[in-house]
C-alpha cells in the first residue's frame, strides 16, 4: 500500500521541532539571544517614555487610566509611547515562557540553564511592580533608578543565558591566572558603580520624565547638581576603561582569547564618546537614549567577560542526571 504524504523522516523532523527540547539546539540559542535583545530594546522603549516626558502617559497602574487598559486618543502621544513600552513586557513575557519552556526538560542536564531561565521569569513581574510604582509615586526619581538597575540585572541574567547555550556549562578549570581575575572583579565593581551614578546623575538632569512641571520639575528630579554628577559619573567610567585595557593587555600577553574585552573596550569607547559629546551639546535626547542602551551592553558584555575567565565544556557537553548509575 503506497503511503500517501510526506516521508517519514521530514514528519519526525516536525515533530522533534515542537518538541520541548532536551538538548541546546538552535530553537533554544535563538530564544536566548531573543531573551537579550528584547531586554535591550526595553531599556531603550523604557528611555524614550523617560525622555519624551511620557513617564506620566498613563497615569495610573496597572490599567493605562481609571476607566482604560489601553491609551486614549485625548492622552497623545505621551499616552501612545508610555502604553507602547508597556506593551513590550508582554512580549518579554512571551519570549521568557517560551525560553523556560525550551530549557525545563535540561533540569538535571543543564541545570545552569534552567536555572537562569527561571530567574528571568521572576524578575520580569519584580521589573513590572517596580514601573508601576514609578507611576504610583509621581515617577520618584529613585524608584525610576530601581526600574533602571532591575533592567540592568536582568540584562546580565539574559547574557549569560545567551551565553552558557553558545559555549555548554562552566568547568572548574580557570583560563587565567588570580591576578587577571581580581582585574575582572574590579571591573565589574566599576561597571556597577558606573551605572548607578550614572542612573543618578540622569535623574539630576533635565529629563524629568514629565510634562508638569511641579515645584520648577525638581518632584521628579533627584535635587543633585548636575554639573556635579557629570564629572562623578566621568570617575568610575574613565577607571573602568583603564581597567578593561590592562584585560586586553593581559589577555594578548598570556595568549588567551581577547574578544570579550575586546568587545567591553569597544562598548566602553562608545559610551564615552556618545556621554562626553551629549554634555556638551545640551544632553539631546537621541544621545542620551543611546548612551542608556550602550548602558545595557556595557552590562550585557560585562558578564561575558566574567564567564569567560573560566573554561566551557562545549554545547553538546551535558550532566549527568542526578538519578544516573
Amino acid at each position: 500500500m503506497t503511503r500517501v504524504g510526506p516521508p517519514v523522516d521530514q514528519d519526525l523532523r516536525t515533530a522533534r521541532w515542537w518538541s520541548l527540547p532536551r538538548v541546546v539546539d538552535r530553537r533554544v540559542i535563538a530564544l536566548a539571544w531573543a531573551s537579550f535583545v528584547v531586554e535591550v530594546v526595553l531599556i531603550g522603549t523604557g528611555g524614550l517614555v523617560r525622555l519624551t516626558a511620557s513617564g506620566l502617559g498613563c497615569p495610573t497602574w496597572p490599567k493605562c487610566t481609571a476607566d482604560s487598559l489601553v491609551s486614549t486618543p485625548e492622552m497623545g502621544i505621551h499616552g501612545i509611547i508610555e502604553f507602547g513600552n508597556r506593551l513590550l513586557t508582554f512580549v518579554l513575557v512571551i519570549v521568557a515562557i517560551a525560553m523556560f519552556l525550551a530549557v525545563v526538560r535540561m533540569l538535571r542536564t543543564r541545570p545552569e540553564l534552567f536555572w537562569l531561565a527561571f530567574a528571568q521569569g521572576v524578575a520580569i513581574p519584580v521589573q513590572a511592580v517596580v514601573g508601576g510604582l514609578s507611576v504610583l509615586t509621581n515617577l520618584n526619581p529613585f524608584v525610576v533608578g530601581l526600574h533602571f538597575v532591575v533592567s540592568a540585572a536582568l540584562t546580565s541574567v539574559t547574557a549569560a543565558l545567551v551565553y552558557r547555550t553558545m559555549h555548554g556549562p562552566r568547568t572548574s578549570h580557570r583560563l587565567v591566572p588570580g591576578w587577571y581575575t581580581g582585574v575582572v572583579r574590579g571591573t565589574v565593581a566599576a561597571v556597577v558603580v558606573t551605572v548607578l551614578v550614572g542612573i543618578l546623575t540622569t535623574g539630576s538632569g533635565p529629563h524629568a520624565g514629565a510634562d508638569e512641571a511641579v515645584d520648577g520639575g525638581m518632584l521628579h528630579r533627584t535635587g543633585f547638581d548636575p554639573a556635579v554628577m557629570e564629572h562623578v559619573h566621568a570617575w568610575p567610567a574613565y577607571a573602568l576603561f583603564a581597567l578593561t585595557l590592562v584585560l586586553v593587555v593581559g589577555a594578548v600577553r598570556l595568549r588567551i582569547s581577547s574578544k570579550w574585552a575586546l568587545l567591553l573596550l569597544v562598548v566602553e569607547f562608545l559610551q564615552i564618546a556618545v556621554g562626553l559629546t551629549q554634555a556638551r551639546t545640551g544632553l539631546p535626547v537621541g544621545l542620551v537614549g543611546t548612551h542608556m542602551v550602550l548602558a545595557g551592553l556595557l552590562v550585557g558584555a560585562t558578564t561575558a567577560v566574567v564567564l569567560a575567565t573560566r573554561a566551557s565544556a562545549g554545547r553538546e557537553a551535558v550532566r549527568e542526571p542526578l538519578d544516573a548509575a
